[in-house]
């Protein structure tokens, strides 16, 4: 076995080899090949958001990150909150060409978003690839707008559930190492050049064993594809449509506690509080933030209640939250 070992460390290090000299060695010329194809299908995507916005605080007013085209009719793939509440959304390609775009879908359930360019952009569109064949230490290229100077040759350190303090929870995210810091809506691209997965977040556990290392998460292909057509349709995923508390919260030695509660949302409303521990959701133990969300997205669907079991000041206590709909709750532009 130890020969075989040996001979997948040098084979993974040679395909790492030769991203690099791919991104930092070759030339840039305006060429067919697959390498020039995907960084030339990325586009910058800037996002103007209503001061009144419910995520304006949290998130900015102007957001700007990379997008990646993937159809010919100028679709545009980019993380979600980028264009979250946003009343007006510009991309602008390699070239520096910027067209206004339309927004087409924020899908919550993978975090994905789309627009359209209204002026066609006459760019390559990437190629989809197979996030579910990702395995720890394989080379990758994560690539923003910025093409080739704004390309960097990682690995990817982990494949597993992400589970946010937002009611967000992801299944397969793909986290790669060492972090970039230009990570909002970037293309993660495997040595084939097909898009593996979309920017999100740099975390501080990309890789938990044997040592704990920074990196980033990636939102994977895949989910994009099991949500495209509704999100076309519909303005977002079926998935999507869960009942929502409005409380953010963080795991702490075995125990969810509440961390926040969004102004004017149900657990508001409802009288949870900052500091509250969630013991149960409707009878049953709640051990971790992922337990919480599938516990109360399987009682059913928005507006559905959620009976709690609270740890507060030392005492046992129940609570009974109407669970909202997040999209009626956000300032959407109702047209998608």
């Amino acid at each position: 076995m130890r020969p075989l070992i040996c001979r997948s460390a040098i084979h993974r290090f040679l395909l790492l080899l030769g991203l690099c000299l791919i991104v930092f060695v070759s030339p840039v010329r305006a060429d067919d090949t697959p390498f020039q194809r995907a960084l030339d299908s990325l586009v910058r995507v800037d996002a103007e958001i209503a001061p009144d916005a419910r995520t304006a605080r949290a998130l900015g007013l102007a957001r700007h990150g990379s997008g990646v085209v993937i159809d010919d009719s100028g679709l545009v793939l980019t993380i979600g909150y980028l264009i979250l509440e946003a009343m007006t959304a510009t991309v602008t390609d390699i070239d520096g060409n910027a067209v206004p775009a339309e927004i087409v879908a924020y899908d919550h359930a993978p975090g994905l978003g789309l627009l359209r360019a209204q002026v066609p952009l006459n760019r390559p569109a990437a190629r989809l690839g197979d996030s579910a064949s990702l395995v720890p230490d394989m080379p990758m290229l994560i690539a923003g707008f910025r093409g080739k100077a704004g390309a960097w040759p990682v690995t990817v350190a982990d494949v597993r559930d992400f589970s946010g303090y937002w009611e967000y929870l992801l299944e397969d995210a793909l986290f790669t190492m060492p972090p970039v810091s230009e990570w909002q809506g970037t293309a993660l691209f495997g040595p084939d050049w097909r898009l593996a997965g979309v920017g999100s977040l740099v975390v501080s556990d990309a890789r938990r064993r044997p040592t704990r290392s920074p990196g980033n998460m990636f939102v994977p292909v895949d989910a994009l594809k099991a949500a495209l057509g509704d999100m076309l349709a519909l303005g977002r995923s079926r998935a999507s449509e869960r009942p929502w508390l409005g409380v953010f919260t963080n795991d702490h030695r075995g125990y969810v506690v509440v961390t926040y509660v969004s102004d004017d949302g149900p657990a508001a409303t409802a009288g949870l509080r900052r500091g509250d521990v969630i013991l149960e959701v409707d009878g049953e133990p709640v051990r971790s933030m992922s337990d919480l969300y599938r516990k109360v997205w399987n009682l059913g669907r928005p507006g559905v209640s959620v009976p709690l079991t609270l740890g507060r000041d030392g005492a046992i206590s129940g609570i009974s939250i109407v669970s909202g709909d997040r999209y009626r709750y956000l300032k959407l532009d109702t047209t998608y």
